[in-house]
């Protein structure tokens, strides 16, 4: 379901975007720039909590880290396409790791982007909306 934003007295849509790092100061500052662009997130530490909070909340979009504790992120890619509520959900992976084979790798098990950190803002951002607008019908709020 998407949120309602009455910013300048005009409803716009707000998408649900998950962030699934192990990292809690990447978390926050990737949610608190997702906010600033009107965004709502939920923040998720490991894998297994990742497919748990994903069957609850049903988010519209997942960035997924690789490296976390209990089920890194292939297995949370895997996972989430064995459930048939999820397996549309665009997932965005965003990690440290070398791109040589894990880019590839990542995209094979459903991953709709890649992007090492640091990533560059602006073109997380191209991406998101992007993804969203693909599969969800999202038109959201104006860029900030």
């Amino acid at each position: 379901m998407l949120t309602e934003d009455y910013t300048d007295d005009q409803p716009r849509q707000r998408a649900k975007i998950m962030v699934v790092d192990d990292d809690p100061d990447l978390r926050q500052a990737l949610s608190l720039r997702l906010r600033a662009n009107h965004f709502d997130t939920i923040n998720v530490c490991d894998g297994y909590s990742a497919i748990a909070m994903a069957q609850k909340e049903k988010p519209h979009l997942i960035i997924l880290d690789l490296g976390l504790p209990a089920g890194d992120g292939f297995a949370v890619l895997k996972n989430l396409q064995q459930y048939p509520a999820l397996a549309e959900i665009p997932v965005i992976v965003l990690t440290a790791r070398d791109p040589e084979g894990n880019e590839r790798r990542t995209l094979e098990a459903g991953a709709t982007a890649f992007f090492q950190k640091p990533a560059d803002n602006d073109e997380l951002l191209g991406v998101i909306r992007a993804c969203l607008q693909t599969g969800w019908g999202w038109t959201g709020a104006k860029p900030s």
